[in-house]
């Protein structure tokens, strides 16, 4: 921690010397996907023959998942690590196969997931866990101050500190996504590229789907008190968003926990055109009991949009 900390520190004063200079610019990190002009165009899960440049399209993963999380504190709120307010956080983005199974550690060589969950697939391959620096190195080393301060705000973590949870789900989920194979970038890829490449592009996902906002528009706000329907949590979610996504419940299905945005996507999971499909999941919810989305504990939350 303290390494990452003087390396934050280093870059910070290297951006600040930067501001008088037209020498200082931060890395690129998208793939090269130029390739992809010569490719047919057509979502992922809806093409009739085969994808030839995986780089083009998430290929077999074309089902793409964005995730949210409602939770109500992060159990280390003594660190500082708090929920950002008035706002679902991000759980991931993943890519689930067309008929809705998946895979998950694709490729142990870019694991960096510290507790692998699970730590055996089905195929007995045993995921071993990461015992090197954070992830949030990696995005540091790049420069991206701006993406990091981003991720700390709004990709919080429950129980577990951020940067974990962040290699976490690029070890699971990013490495069976076939636009982010280290192969796209090129012969010009700079170690862990990719990896900075998924968290923009998970950021770019979550910020499709304000949830908080989508639902406190009609008129559903967290309560104590008050219960609502699934029936009206779906509509209104795909009153604005055109399709019902999967909503998720603990507690016998009465407390509202998360919720998940399906597509297909034309082009790479990048930069590509996310078409909102219907849930292949059958919601945990409740379909007869009424559903509690509580409030958070005021201690475990910020205002996190004031700030630099």
């Amino acid at each position: 921690m303290a390494a990452a900390l003087g390396l934050v520190s280093a870059l910070l004063a290297l951006q600040a010397d930067a501001s008088a200079s037209t020498l200082f610019s931060l890395p690129r990190t998208f793939p090269n996907i130029s390739a992809c002009v010569n490719e047919p165009i057509t979502y992922s899960c809806e093409n009739t023959t085969a994808i030839h440049n995986t780089c083009c399209s998430p290929t077999p993963g074309g089902l793409v998942l964005q995730t949210q999380f409602w939770d109500t504190y992060t159990g280390l709120e003594a660190r500082g690590q708090l929920l950002p307010k008035n706002s679902w956080t991000i759980h991931g983005l993943w890519p689930d196969n067309c008929d809705g199974s998946y895979e998950q550690y694709c490729d142990l060589s870019r694991q960096y997931d510290r507790a692998p969950s699970p730590s055996v697939l089905p195929d007995g391959t045993h995921v071993p866990p990461y015992k090197g620096p954070g992830v949030d190195t990696f995005v540091a080393e790049f420069g991206r101050l701006d993406l990091l301060d981003y991720m700390e705000k709004y990709w919080v973590s429950q129980g577990s500190p951020n940067a974990d949870f962040w290699g976490h789900e690029f070890a699971k989920h990013a490495t069976c996504t076939s636009t982010f194979d280290v192969a796209c970038y090129g012969p010009d890829y700079k170690k862990n590229q990719d990896v900075v490449d998924f968290f923009e592009a998970v950021i770019r996902a979550y910020k499709m789907y304000p949830t908080w906002e989508l639902l406190a528009a009609s008129g559903i706000l967290p309560s104590n008190r008050t219960t609502y329907s699934l029936s009206q949590l779906q509509n209104a979610l795909k009153a604005q968003t055109g399709a019902v996504p999967y909503l998720g419940c603990g507690t016998n299905g009465t407390v509202l926990q998360e919720v998940w945005y399906f597509h297909h996507v034309l082009g790479s999971e990048q930069f590509g055109h996310f078409k909102t499909v219907d849930s292949t999941t059958e919601s945990t919810c409740s379909q007869t009991a009424g559903i509690h989305y509580y409030e958070r504990t005021p201690t475990s939350e910020r205002e996190v949009r004031l700030l630099p």
